[in-house]
């Protein structure tokens, strides 16, 4: 089979440029990743290699003879089914193919744990070329071998697997920082020694109006010696700078965001936080949902809710939430509602027609500084994404913005319901950061098994037990 070759493509649209001149060949038997930034331009890639979208520019050839399966991150068919269901349906027609050329995008999103094993299976064993556009690192680690990382309007090749790019990638960044530590070094130095100059040049000042009496521009010639040196070195150490700076913005690693909570660890009494025994839940006039549920969460205890697409997860969150809808029996002891956050992957507590700083002042009585100050912590820094409407927000702008409205106005118990759906790579690491020093307790749903590790989840219950 012919290679893919990729001559000069680029992307853009009417606001930004993806990629220029990418220039690259896929080989039979490639197993490639695309990560990036959300809009990065990952899906269109795809899209591209189908043939159903054309590059701004260059040429993308591909043997006539090719099979091509394309699997879409959003699937039409197959209404009756669950998210994971469709998406499994649709990848085992797409192998029936007997494709050489296989593009997955996210295929991951809405996979319970059941159907991410089968998923990991059918790729390990597919022998074709795969292109899959992911942010899910449990996959990147199992089922590629070469990265390509769409970001800073270009396309970055790295062979080998996603651990030995996160090492390299560690290792570079340690390199670089350590340049701009000893550029910063010599920088003081270099204003130090300017200073002596300075402080030498006051106490000759004398000296060299006797010396150079009469002669203006020999003394003033004598004096500005030293900082014409300064100037040049200065000058010099500002390129280099800067240069270190742009490696380092390359590497492509997140910001680490570093939270302040309003309720530290030693504020929250220890005590137990949620009981339910002989629990039942039901929509009314609608058969049983879960029964005979028992658990309990202790004040800084952190647990996931396990099971299937549509076992009765998010139903017992709403349970606890309080939703009326939601028949309640059994004994049930909950906190009261404004000690609970809630944080799904659509964000659907934010006021969507405030603008970003809006609504953190209508939940805080803080000043502006304090505001800002707050925000600044979670990434909103320029006047322009402060004042920005919340429904113009991307989905990782959403999501900072819901861990800094918990951070500002920190419940005692937080619920996450599917959080890292639909994130790239870098803000997932962001809701990793926050919920790591998180003081309260945590229920959880995903189906993430490096996400619930990370976050130090310690007990685990399987709503498929309490049918």
């Amino acid at each position: 089979m012919s290679p893919i070759q990729f001559k000069n493509v680029s992307l853009s649209f009417l606001e930004k440029t993806c990629f220029e001149k990418f220039n690259a060949s896929i080989n039979f038997g490639n197993r490639i990743a695309l990560i990036g930034r959300n809009g990065s331009g990952k899906s269109t890639l795809l899209k591209m290699l189908r043939g159903s979208v054309e590059p701004s520019s260059g040429t993308i050839q591909i043997p006539g003879n090719m099979v091509v399966g394309y699997v879409p991150q959003i699937i039409e068919s197959f209404e009756s089914r669950s998210g994971g269901e469709r998406l499994i349906q649709a990848l085992e027609e797409s192998l029936e193919l007997d494709p050489q050329l296989l593009l997955l995008d996210e295929p991951t999103n809405h996979l319970d744990r059941q159907h991410r094993k089968y998923l990991f299976r059918l790729l390990q064993d597919y022998d074709g070329t795969l292109l899959i556009a992911s942010h899910d690192p449990e996959l990147l680690r199992h089922c590629v071998d070469t990265l390509w990382h769409l970001h800073d309007e270009k396309i970055t090749i790295f062979s080998g697997s996603y651990d030995d790019y996160l090492c390299e990638t560690a290792i570079q960044r340690e390199h670089i920082e350590c340049e701009l530590g000893r550029i910063d070094r010599e920088q003081k130095a270099t204003h130090h020694a300017l200073m002596k100059e300075q402080e030498r040049a006051s106490k000759r000042k004398a000296h060299g109006g006797k010396k150079y009496a009469g002669d203006k521009l020999a003394l003033r010639a004598a004096q500005g010696k030293g900082e014409m040196t300064h100037n040049k070195n200065k000058k010099a150490i500002r390129a280099t700078r800067d240069d270190l700076l742009e490696q380092l913005s390359e590497l492509y690693l997140p910001e680490i965001i570093v939270p302040k909570f309003s309720l530290t660890s030693e504020e929250i009494e220890d005590r137990i936080m949620i009981s339910i025994s002989a629990g039942s839940i039901a929509y009314e006039k609608e058969k049983m949902i879960l029964s005979d549920i028992y658990f309990s969460l202790h004040s800084k205890g952190r647990i996931a809710l396990l099971g299937k697409n549509g076992s009765g997860k998010s139903t017992l969150v709403k349970a606890l939430l309080g939703d009326e809808a939601v028949i309640k029996s059994g004994d049930w002891y909950v906190p009261k509602s404004k000690e609970i956050g809630y944080l799904d992957q659509h964000y659907s507590t934010l006021p969507l027609q405030q603008t970003v700083l809006e609504s953190l002042s209508k939940l805080v009585p803080w000043p502006h500084s304090e505001l800002r100050r707050h925000l600044n912590n979670f990434l909103f820094r320029k006047n322009e994404e402060v004042h920005r409407p919340i429904y113009q927000l991307s989905g990782g702008e959403k999501a900072r913005l819901s861990l800094a409205h918990i951070a500002a106005k920190t419940p005692r118990l937080l619920i996450l319901d599917e959080v890292t759906n639909n994130l790239d790579l870098e803000t997932r690491q962001h809701v990793i950061n926050v919920l790591q020093t998180y003081p309260g307790a945590i229920i959880v749903i995903s189906h993430d098994e490096e996400f619930l590790d990370e976050i130090n989840i310690e007990e685990s219950y399987d709503v498929s037990e309490w049918v």
